[in-house]
């Protein structure tokens, strides 16, 4: 069995065997729009990126956190999906984060920790607000204005949402083995 077949069934065995204890919440852009065409990033090297940068043969996969640099959450989260960057990369979904981290704070936790995928940094929070998933609870002047909800996007080459997932809160986040499962359907 080849390396991506042996991926599918682990992760197939932990959509199984790991228990949800969120609620899915629906944010952001609906399933078959388009995403907004306002998308200009920095990535971990502080280069500029814009959505066909990022984007792979069938399209992308986009996680929102809110910082690699104080948010447990998002680190792990972010360990965790290098672990299907590749597999997701073969099947020509590029692994993308987006934060409002900047650039330098995204080169450090890439280098620490061994991440090898694209880490893009929203100054401002613009593509966090064009895709409708700020986190209201940070007010202006808090540390954390400017957060996204976590959310992942599978989106097409074309810019259209193919699939999402979110859960209620920061502190769950949605398995990786259902980000592998939705790329998984979308490919068949």
């Amino acid at each position: 069995m080849n390396h991506l077949g042996r991926l599918f069934l682990f992760a197939a065995a932990l959509v199984f065997a790991v228990p949800t204890f969120a609620d899915t919440i629906d944010i952001g852009p609906k399933i078959g729009a388009k995403i907004p065409t306002a998308f200009a990033a920095r990535d971990q090297k502080d280069v500029a990126k814009n959505f066909t940068d990022i984007t792979g043969s069938k399209g992308v996969v986009i996680a929102f956190v809110r910082s690699a640099k104080w948010c447990p959450y998002c680190q792990a989260q972010l360990k965790d999906l290098q672990a299907i960057a590749g597999a997701l990369s073969e099947r020509g979904y590029p692994m993308v984060s987006l934060s409002y981290d900047p650039p330098d704070i995204l080169a450090g936790f890439a280098e620490k920790t061994g991440i090898t995928y694209t880490m893009l940094s929203d100054k401002g929070s613009v593509i966090i607000d064009a895709f409708d998933i700020r986190d209201p609870q940070y007010k202006e002047g808090s540390f954390a204005y400017g957060v996204p909800k976590p959310a992942i996007f599978i989106i097409d080459k074309a810019g259209t949402v193919r699939a999402k997932l979110a859960e209620d809160g920061y502190k769950t986040r949605p398995q990786i083995a259902s980000i592998v499962t939705a790329v998984e359907n979308l490919s068949k």
